[in-house]
């Protein structure tokens, strides 16, 4: 049999995961950068529920995270398709230089 890994060492890695995605959102200036730090602290998240779910033996959220992962895919379609609109009329990806106000 395998040894069980603790609970801590997912808590860990998921706080470490959402981190990074946290500092990659407030520094880098790239939408899609901006956009896959997102999905990163999505993942970090997802990781906890699944950690917590098995430790307390429940399902709930492990179909949590199901759902999660569901939204995530259909904002993930949504959010590219912004983005390469984006870029078609402004033809760059830089936050600051896009304002959506001027046409």
């Amino acid at each position: 049999m395998l040894p069980q890994v603790p609970i801590a060492a997912y808590l860990i890695l998921a706080a470490i995961l959402f981190s990074i995605g946290v500092a990659a959102f407030l520094i880098k200036r790239n939408l899609i950068t901006i956009f896959m730090s997102i999905e990163l602290m999505l993942n970090a998240v997802n990781l906890t529920f699944v950690a917590f779910a098995h430790m307390w033996h429940q399902l709930s959220g492990q179909i949590f995270v199901f759902f999660v992962m569901v939204v995530a895919a259909a904002e993930a379609a949504v959010g590219l398709a912004i983005i390469i609109a984006i870029f078609r009329t402004r033809e760059t990806l830089n936050v600051d230089q896009i304002d959506l106000m001027k046409s």
